[in-house]
């Protein structure tokens, strides 16, 4: 399962019926939304990977914050510090306010949803990547060596199994590609 059918799927679509009950869309508009933000999201996680210390970085921010609680109950995605986690999560994937709102804007043109809804939107669907991807690290192996933790996450995000900085960075590229597999 790709990124985005977990996002879809989570609890059975209860986080897409969370989304589209707060900002008052329906399913297929809130479907629609989260697949047009995913992109950007993936895009930053990327370049983040790729600096020195990004890495580490999302090793800790996986292995700590409970990000997963947003998946596994998207009742939570009401929730303040679901839209504050949210907005640090962007400010370290997409950098500044402006790079959101171009994401935002963007996501508007292509699903007609309007911009300021995507706006709010965005850092609740940056706190659900973070949750897939916690969750996916977490079912993938319950307690990984630290020695094994780059495998895990490149194999969590589509790269090879062996482990590695180059097998996250290609699966960060493969998460890039596999987003809107259908």
């Amino acid at each position: 399962m790709n990124l985005l059918e977990t996002l879809l799927n989570a609890q059975d679509g209860g986080a897409v019926r969370q989304i589209a009950g707060r900002f008052s869309l329906d399913e297929s508009q809130a479907q629609s939304a989260i697949s047009a933000l995913l992109p950007a999201l993936a895009g930053g996680l990327q370049n983040n990977v790729s600096r020195e210390g990004g890495m580490d970085a999302l090793l800790g921010a996986l292995g700590g914050g409970n990000h997963q609680r947003y998946i596994d109950d998207p009742s939570t995605l009401d929730q303040d510090d679901a839209i504050s986690e949210g907005n640090g999560i962007l400010g370290h994937l997409l950098g500044s306010k402006d790079v959101s709102r171009q994401v935002a804007s963007s996501a508007a043109e292509q699903t007609g949803v309007d911009n300021s809804i995507l706006k709010q939107m965005l850092p609740i669907v940056a706190t659900l990547v973070m949750g897939a991807l916690s969750k996916q690290t977490a079912t993938a192996q319950e307690t990984p060596p630290q020695d094994n933790v780059l495998g895990l996450i490149g194999s969590v995000l589509g790269g090879g199994q062996s482990g590695g900085q180059s097998d996250l960075a290609g699966g960060v590229l493969g998460l890039m590609g596999k987003l809107f597999q259908r």
